[in-house]
């Protein structure tokens, strides 16, 4: 907001921030004053600006989102050196035919009457692709699938009519290559809904419980428009 408004990046917005005094000034002071002088009188900083990716990094650190270009925009290159193609094209193939996507991980969503199948949507910079995930490859990777912000996955096209989902086959851990968005070495920031398993915690689960123990329902939420972005992971069981 500071850029177009007043010309300051992110960096200079917070420098000028953290210059202000901290005791009250009066209402109108400013106002009636004849001789404007500024808070501190300091040569400019000259502070670096911000490579884009961390300007993301940012934004998703602060508000959850970003205006700007999308996170996996700046890691397209590494992933076509993986073979790996855009979500658009990765939807748009003929069914039944092999192929690898990546994006962020928006929803996980396990509903009662799917007899333990998963769907999770991920996003690129082109769009979201449905994933499908069967109860065996979840059982094999569920620390990838509960844990993971950005996934590659190897799989099948399944289409049906205008329907397209992505039924897994492998699932890679793809939060390390995200984390260089910024430069940083931390984890990007991806927010996590209050349903979310692994940053949450899980309900018990049906392994561990007597038969007949915990019966499980399926969550309708009216808002959720799987079409729409929605960096915040959202977890439903």
């Amino acid at each position: 907001a500071f850029r177009p408004a007043l010309s300051l990046d992110r960096r200079d917005a917070l420098w000028a921030i953290k210059g202000l005094r901290d005791e009250p000034l009066p209402l109108f002071a400013a106002a009636d004053a004849h001789d404007q002088t500024p808070e501190i009188s300091e040569p400019d900083p000259g502070l670096k600006p911000m490579t884009p990716g961390r300007e993301v990094v940012e934004d998703y650190s602060h508000i959850g989102l970003t205006l700007r270009d999308h996170p996996l925009s700046f890691l397209r290159e590494d992933l076509q050196s993986r073979h790996v193609m855009t979500c658009a094209d990765g939807t748009a193939m003929r069914d039944g035919r092999l192929t690898r996507v990546a994006g962020l991980v928006l929803v996980r969503q396990k509903p009662g009457s799917a007899k333990g199948v998963m769907f999770i949507t991920i996003e690129d910079e082109t769009g979201v692709a449905n994933l499908v995930i069967w109860p065996s490859l979840y059982e094999q990777q569920r620390r990838i699938v509960l844990s993971a912000s950005m996934l590659v996955v190897d799989g099948k096209v399944q289409r049906e009519g205008d329907v397209v989902h992505i039924v897994a086959t492998r699932l890679h851990d793809a939060s390390a290559l995200l984390a260089s968005v910024g430069d940083r070495r931390e984890a990007f920031p991806l927010p996590h809904g209050r349903g979310d398993e692994f940053h949450r915690g899980s309900s018990p689960d049906a392994r561990d419980a007597p038969p007949r123990a915990i019966r499980v329902r399926d969550i309708y939420i009216p808002d959720l428009h799987l079409d729409t972005i929605r960096p915040k992971t959202r977890d439903f069981r």
